[in-house]
């Protein structure tokens, strides 16, 4: 597997980086996902985007311009030999240099970052999930008041994933202050009498590039839908509930907390929605 680490691709043994490195240290540092289906990435300009905001958030000058990281992914995906790919770009604040404090919680000066891509076979929900949907437990969600920044320091979305997966359970839908936020992996939309409903955008949450594909075909198709707080309530009166993320796409959750959701299987909403997402995910990699 190629990678790409500081203007240079090479095979993955071979990337070191410095234990220094105050990504490592700190978790000083911020990534995104780009999916890539049939070797086009999902997107890009809108991942590019959400890094220029995460980098904004952390104060933290951009590396590259959209056209010289474009240039930088499409790279990596031909080096890559499988076509459904998920393309992991990370920037921490990089490597104090000489003279400097080796660890110190200012700024180091006239520091590089350390730019790093590398690319994984894309797993997606298969048609079995599809079919059934999957379960959820919840959990107040008790991380940091920035998560509207993509941060590589997620050891609480880790730690409530893996409350997820000890339930063997597929997410945990995180509740603060008696109101939905997300989930530890996703975004959440919830389904009552026909509306398509989903939290605003705030330093709470991370706004999906999935998220926003799901609101633009809502839109477009004239499927009615809200965006507003939305009380922990209406999370577990929903007709349907949904994750949506990059690599899960649009599935839906079936079980919270051991209680079914709705008819306890995935609704009308949520496989209509599926299928006019993977149309347009079709459209847009056939332009």
């Amino acid at each position: 597997m190629s990678v790409y680490l500081n203007g240079r691709f090479l095979p993955l043994g071979e990337a070191k980086v410095s234990v220094l490195d105050r990504g490592f240290l700190f978790g000083d540092g911020v990534y995104e996902v780009v999916p890539v289906y049939s070797n086009k990435p999902f997107r890009l300009d809108d991942h590019l985007r959400r890094l220029q905001r995460s980098l904004d958030g952390i104060r933290l000058a951009n590396p590259h311009t959209i056209a010289e990281w474009r240039e930088r992914i499409l790279q990596l995906i031909a080096l890559q030999d499988f076509a459904d790919q998920s393309v992991y770009v990370q920037v921490t604040r990089g490597t104090p240099g000489e003279g400097q404090p080796p660890r110190d919680h200012v700024f180091p000066q006239a520091t590089p970052p350390t730019v790093f891509l590398f690319a994984q076979p894309l797993v997606t929900a298969t048609p079995a999930q599809k079919a059934a949907g999957v379960c959820a437990v919840s959990a107040v969600d008790n991380r940091w008041l920035r998560g509207d920044i993509k941060a590589i320091s997620l050891l609480a979305n880790v730690l409530l994933r893996q409350r997820a997966i000890d339930a063997d359970c597929a997410e945990t839908v995180m509740l603060r202050d008696g109101f939905l936020t997300e989930g530890s992996a996703s975004n959440i939309f919830v389904v009552k009498d026909g509306v398509l409903r989903t939290p605003p955008a705030s330093n709470l949450m991370l706004t999906g590039i999935t998220h926003d594909v799901v609101l633009e075909l809502a839109a477009a198709h004239g499927i009615p839908h809200e965006v507003r707080a939305i009380p922990e309530a209406e999370v577990r009166a929903a007709d349907e509930l949904w994750m949506t993320s990059s690599t899960r796409e649009i599935l839906a959750i079936v079980k919270l907390d051991g209680v079914p959701v709705g008819a306890g299987a995935p609704g009308p909403l949520a496989r209509r929605m599926d299928a006019l997402y993977q149309t347009f995910k079709q459209e847009v990699m056939r332009a």
